[in-house]
Formats: C-alpha cells, structure tokens, sequence
C-alpha cells in the first residue's frame, strides 16, 4: 500500500522525486494524497516526450540506442531526476500504455537509491483493458518493487 511506503519515507527522512512519462504524474499525484507526504517529496516532472526527458537531462544517446521505451532510459530518468533533486530516491517510468488491443504494452520501472548508488528495476507487461487501469497496474508494481528492495 502506498500510504505504507510514504510512511516509513517519513520515519527514516527518506527523499524522493519522480520522472514520469506514461503514467503522467499518477505516482507523484497519489504520494501527495497522503497525509504529511510534503516532507519527502521534493519534486515530480512529467516527461511525456522525447524531447522533454532529454531537456531534463537524460541521455540522449541512451534514448537513441536503446529506445524511449526501455529499462536503459526508466534508468537514466531515475538517475537524473534524483541527482538533479538531490532526493535519496529517484524514480523513473517510462512505456507503452497504447489502447491498441494488438499492439504490446509494457513499462520499465526503475528506483534509483541515490544513498547506495544501487538501481532496482522492473519490467511490467500491462494487461488491463483502460489506460487508467494500465497506470494503475504500474503504481502497483512500483509498491512491489519498493516493498522488496527499499523497504525490505
């Protein structure tokens, strides 16, 4: 549950910041629901394009080697977006959400601890009909991923 991980960010004065493309601030939106979650989040940026997630300093190269859609680039959004904040956590979420019921959805997580210089990933294949039951998919396997990594 997310409320948990806001809570125990709280009690061990854990920063975080968020770059999110495809979920387009869902994650960041949720953490500011919860009560308190002014004192560790420093900052969200919703990078939908290329061309925005390169601006806020994510690598080019990456992007062109490995495509906008990748672990290499969820990587290099938490990464920057953690160091440009100078949050203990950096997240990145970058994917494909399509509504094309032929076309593969998947997403690429990536929490970045900036206190051990350590990445956790993971890769989601999105099963659900709506693009808001997509993103929520993923809101849930960031839980999973924090919960077994960060948390654990």
């Amino acid at each position: 549950m997310l409320k948990d991980i806001v809570h125990y960010l709280i009690l061990n004065n854990i920063s975080i910041s968020t770059m999110e493309s495809c979920t387009g601030g869902l994650l960041a939106s949720l953490i500011t629901d919860i009560s308190d979650a002014s004192t560790i989040i420093k900052f969200s940026a919703v990078t939908y394009s290329t061309e925005y997630k390169i601006k806020m300093g994510v690598s080019k190269e990456v992007i062109d080697k490995y495509s906008v859609y990748s672990e290499e680039v969820a990587i290099e959004m938490a990464k920057t977006i953690s160091r440009y904040t100078n949050s203990d956590l950096g997240v990145g979420i970058t994917g494909k959400l399509t509504s094309n019921i032929d076309e593969e959805k998947s997403v690429d997580l990536c929490i970045f601890d900036n206190r051990v210089d350590k990445v956790y990933t993971r890769h989601v294949n999105i099963t659900k009909l709506t693009r808001k039951e997509n993103k929520l998919e993923v809101i849930e396997a960031f839980i999973d991923l924090f919960n077994s990594t960060i948390k654990a």
